[in-house]
């Protein structure tokens, strides 16, 4: 059955806020366990939901948190089962005291899972180029 713009506009809101509010089981259940992450900030690709839940449990651990998280820019391509989801994103999160602001964009390839879900298989996260900063604010 194919992907719905509302599908996937909710899905897609339903990540970034529990992503915004730090909440482990809300967003790691936005993701197919299968789930690959690219993120520049980390040396190699994610290979599994549970590998990218490990290194964010770390972060946790150390009191890393989203302080805030604001979404733009976004656009929604459906592709039959599935859908791939762009948009800006500019965080403040980190540490008590040593929090750190970053704008980036983002792609989440969301598909319609056999039991009629729709989670998230794919996310690609890369700095924005300052010309994209300029767009989003």
């Amino acid at each position: 059955m194919n992907l719905t713009r509302d599908e996937v506009q909710a899905a897609a809101q339903r990540l970034v806020a529990a992503f915004a509010a730090t909440d482990t089981e809300a967003y790691f259940g936005a993701f197919a366990e299968d789930a690959t992450f690219v993120f520049h900030t980390e040396p190699a690709r994610l290979e599994s939901r549970s590998e990218y839940r490990s290194l964010w449990e770390g972060w946790t651990a150390e009191g890393w948190a989203i302080e805030s998280c604001t979404s733009t820019n976004a656009r929604i391509q459906l592709a039959g089962p599935s859908a791939v989801f762009t948009h800006d994103v500019h965080t403040v999160a980190g540490t008590p005291g040593a929090s750190e602001e970053t704008r980036e964009r983002e792609t989440i390839v969301f598909v319609r899972t056999e039991d009629g879900a729709v989670l998230a298989v794919h996310e690609h996260l890369s700095p924005a180029p300052a010309a994209s900063e300029d767009v989003a604010a």
